[in-house]
């Protein structure tokens, strides 16, 4: 059984299953993050949806690249859960299956190729308090606790 954060399912909403990637990408006591204003103003783990006949970890490192402009390197998978969220991006309401990964962030490239995301850092615990999703902040504190 996968945790659940977040809403509960509604009874008469079809939701379409959205598998996706996200990473705990710590540096030098700092925690990197991407800060995405459009459409709606959120603090997240950088990652998101696996795209049809990609793996995983092809996944995060394209996703991690494109929302902070950073490479990784040695991800791990550390959890995953679920939510029940409509997407606003895709008209979409969705089951996403977030799988979690910590890596390290290992050489910025440029900015973020994402339209409305900005790297940000911040130390662990101004990370657990400004994100968005309460499944990424419960993976990063279980991850800071363990460190």
């Amino acid at each position: 059984m996968i945790r659940r954060f977040g809403e509960s399912p509604r009874h008469a909403m079809i939701y379409r299953r959205r598998p996706g990637v996200y990473a705990i990408l710590p540096h030098q006591g700092r925690i990197l993050l991407t800060y995405q204003d459009d459409p709606h103003f959120e603090v997240q783990l950088p990652g998101g949806g696996i795209d049809g006949g990609e793996s995983p970890i092809h996944a995060l490192h394209r996703e991690v690249m494109e929302e902070t402009g950073w490479t990784i390197s040695s991800p791990r998978r550390i959890g995953a859960f679920r939510r029940f969220t409509y997407m606003p991006e895709y008209d979409l309401w969705a089951e996403k299956l977030c799988t979690i990964y910590v890596a390290r962030p290992a050489r910025r490239i440029g900015p973020p190729t994402e339209a409305d995301h900005a790297p940000l850092w911040a130390t662990g615990r101004e990370a657990v308090a400004q994100l968005y999703n309460d499944g990424d902040a419960f993976f990063l504190k279980r991850y800071l606790r363990q460190t």
